[in-house]
């Protein structure tokens, strides 16, 4: 709790169904609305074309009354940084028009360096009431890597400018000697400047939206409203949970590496039942990591409350409601809770896998119709960087790549797709090749990658890319290269990630998993091909149909049918007219 005032929860009241869900419509309008213009106001590829950024709305209590839907992960953002501000100052020390920026972890409660937030107050009746607030990841902020993030790297304070909670804006002026001191510790400042003048306006945008809202149906209206949200989402969640039976679930992740070649790290998770109460428990997880892959506290809460949200009830309201109902604890010293300064740049691929590990736990305790085989379960990001064809400043194009997800009882797992916290969509080829010196020379789904099954995991992705300049270089942190996505009741297991340079040539060379500053020379190029997702059911019972579509697609091999599938299987699937498999 913030030390500005306490907040005291309102029980006992009657909620109705219909003015909540009309006002908790309105407030996902603003988010919208805020999310619309951050995208389509940005300067970066990172977040006008990958929308690798978040909105939410929060209280002058700092509880969360609505988040965006874009990035899971980024709640552990918004929410730690609007606590941070509270904690930093109090409401009477805010004037109208100002606004608020951080980044740091262990200064401001971020969950990397590169999502860097905004936070504003909002003025009602001449005093603060709400905070709007947004965060968007940098493609660089600085540190000794182009993107500033390395699996390899040691403490944050290789991973690029450390910034606490400063007021960025003061009565509606921006603090221009701030502004060029923080955008002059990154690679590219103009288009951070950029960036961070959208975040300012998009917070205002916000900031309005809200006001009108008051106005029309008044200060005391609206915080009766939030708070019957507010319980009626925890008296919800609590709900669901009673439906539980009580007791330990234990499900355990694995990493390669904990950033530098070595052992297997474990993420483990219990899921203890008690009621109405749920504690999601990390003891027994691999300690602090040597590299960049340590996960906080802000991000691996925001992990859990994605997790149970989505097993438990998809349609919940994203707001603190949830979020106070669901305990979460890890030991000090451990990658899901580092001490400083442990560097933790890498942190969604942990994120990604504590949600595998609360989706596994949670395959002892739901029915076989509401369970998945896992999914890759990795944020694997490339990042290229050079000099632009036009002028001379540098750009850094930065991407994480999708992967196969799991199958279901009923369906093959989706193909090519991003999973559990991360969800930015691609850059695209046309994109990428006139904002950046270079070229795409595949973009495609990776045969045999989804393991077999009644239901087939989903395939990975491959992504080539060829360097079209000089004093090019090249990172990747990446995930599941020794690891595999399990599958479940009899299905296999997707297959390995890799990362391969100059791929299909004479000079071919494997790369490990955690690449920093590769240079690459005119012509080189570097492919990903990411994991696939592991199947569902026997596949001997897979439909002769779906196996005959899957080859004739090239999703699978006949090699790779023949292993899993039998010599049989392949000969009767191939056997069916095309034609009737369009009908």
């Amino acid at each position: 709790m913030n030390k500005n005032k306490k907040f005291e929860k309102t029980i006992g009241r009657d909620f109705d169904p219909i003015e909540m869900e009309i006002f908790s419509n309105r407030l996902m309008a603003i988010t919208e609305d805020m999310g619309n213009q951050l995208v389509r106001s940005s300067f970066s590829t990172n977040i006008k074309e990958r929308r690798d950024c978040s909105v939410g709305l929060f209280d002058k209590f700092g509880r969360c009354i609505c988040q965006g839907s874009n990035m899971p992960l980024h709640l552990g953002s918004l929410l730690g940084s609007t606590n941070a501000v509270l904690e930093r100052y109090s409401i009477e020390e805010m004037s109208e028009g100002d606004a608020f920026i951080c980044n740091d972890t262990y200064l401001a409660n971020g969950t990397h360096l590169p999502d860097i937030s905004i936070v504003t107050p909002v003025f009602l009746n001449g005093s603060v009431q709400f905070f709007t607030a947004n965060v968007g990841h940098h493609s660089d902020v600085g540190g000794r890597v182009p993107g500033s993030i390395s699996g390899s790297s040691k403490t944050i304070f290789e991973e690029g400018i450390r910034i606490p909670v400063i007021r960025i804006a003061r009565r509606g002026n921006i603090d221009a000697d701030l502004l060029n001191l923080i955008v002059n510790n990154t690679r590219e400042p103009l288009e951070r400047e950029l960036d961070f003048r959208v975040q300012i306006a998009t917070n205002e945008r916000g900031a309005a939206m809200l006001e009108e809202l008051a106005r029309q149906h008044g200060l005391s209206q609206i915080e009766n409203a939030i708070n019957d949200l507010i319980d009626y989402t925890q008296t919800r969640v609590r709900n669901r949970i009673s439906e539980i039976k009580d007791g330990e679930y234990s499900f355990t992740r694995h990493m390669d590496d904990d950033g530098f070649m070595g052992e297997l790290v474990h993420i483990k998770v219990t899921i203890r039942i008690e009621g109405e109460a749920i504690t999601i428990d990390c003891s027994g997880s691999s300690p602090q990591a040597r590299g960049a892959l340590n996960l906080t506290s802000s991000g691996l809460n925001a992990a859990a409350y994605y997790a149970v949200k989505s097993i438990l009830d998809p349609q919940l309201l994203p707001n603190s409601g949830l979020f106070d109902s669901i305990k979460v604890f890890s030991p000090s010293g451990t990658i899901l809770n580092p001490e400083f300064p442990a560097a933790i740049g890498a942190r969604s691929i942990t994120a990604n896998k504590v949600a595998g590990a609360i989706f596994g736990a949670f395959e002892e305790i739901l029915p076989k119709e509401r369970l998945m085989a896992a999914s890759h379960d990795s944020v694997p990001v490339i990042t290229f960087s050079g000099q632009r064809e036009r002028g001379q400043d540098t750009y850094v194009y930065l991407e994480s790549i999708g992967g196969g997800n799991g199958a279901r009882h009923n369906r093959d797992g989706m193909d090519g797709v991003q999973v559990h916290t991360t969800n930015s969509t691609n850059l695209p080829v046309e994109s990428l090749e006139s904002e950046y010196n270079l070229l795409v020379d595949e973009y495609s789904l990776v045969e045999d990658s989804g393991g077999a099954g009644k239901h087939r995991g989903g395939c990975g992705i491959a992504r080539q890319i060829r360097a079209l300049g000089e004093n090019i270089t090249f990172s990747a942190r990446s995930d599941n290269h020794v690891t595999t996505a399990p599958g479940i009741f009899g299905g296999s297991s997707g297959d390995i990630a890799r990362l391969i340079r100059n791929y299909g040539t004479d000079k071919e060379t494997a790369l490990d998993s955690k690449v920093s500053v590769l240079e690459l020379k005119l012509g080189e190029s570097v492919r990903m091909e990411t994991a696939g997702g592991g199947g569902f059911g026997s596949p001997k019972n897979r439909p002769l149909e779906k196996l005959r579509l899957d080859l004739i697609s090239e999703k699978i091999s006949p090699t790779f049918a023949e292993k899993n599938y039998g010599a049989a299987m392949v000969r009767d699937a191939l056997s069916i007219d095309t034609r009737q498999l369009w009908k």
